[in-house]
């Protein structure tokens, strides 16, 4: 008589809820394919990365830090096709969890036209994202709370070392 044992350390075990894996790559892939959609990171489009770090856009179209939930919302907001993932770009040195996160865009259909005729190519998409990041509402807030936390924090006594007895 066989018994199945299960493993509770068994990666398989225990999933969390999200879209399936995708496939290995092969060019008889359609458009609409999850697989054969263009890959974006943060990185492409961060002004403190340099070229050589994955910046692929010039630094007058870049922004400081994205994170890939601004990238979704604003490919999101042009109605394509979007998927995050928890992915970490290659070139990237810290391992640390907010420096994580590639985005997929759907370009084309499946017949090969584009989705969006204004934005087809990948470096038109970056430049689009380079423009539209600084102007989301959660970008316009933070320097304003930053003067205002200088107005305060400069207005009573001075913070710091005093003199020493």
């Amino acid at each position: 008589m066989a018994t199945m044992h299960a493993h509770p350390g068994h990666p398989g075990g225990s999933r969390m809820a999200g879209p399936p894996p995708l496939a290995p790559w092969s060019p008889d892939k359609k458009h609409s394919d999850r697989e054969r959609w263009v890959c974006i990171y943060p990185a492409y489009i961060n002004r403190k990365k340099t070229r050589q770090e994955g910046r692929r856009i010039p630094k007058q179209c870049c922004v400081d830090d994205p994170s890939p939930q601004e990238i979704r919302d604003v490919l999101q907001a042009l109605n394509m096709n979007v998927l995050v993932e928890l992915k970490q770009y290659p070139r990237e040195r810290s391992r640390e969890l907010q420096c994580r996160g590639r985005i997929r865009v759907q370009l084309r259909n499946d017949d090969g036209a584009p989705l969006n005729s204004e934005y087809a190519t990948r470096d038109s998409i970056l430049m689009h994202l380079g423009k539209t990041i600084p102007l989301l509402k959660s970008r316009q807030a933070k320097p304003q709370e930053q003067s205002q936390a200088a107005a305060t924090s400069s207005g009573g006594q001075k913070k710091g070392k005093g003199k020493r007895r």
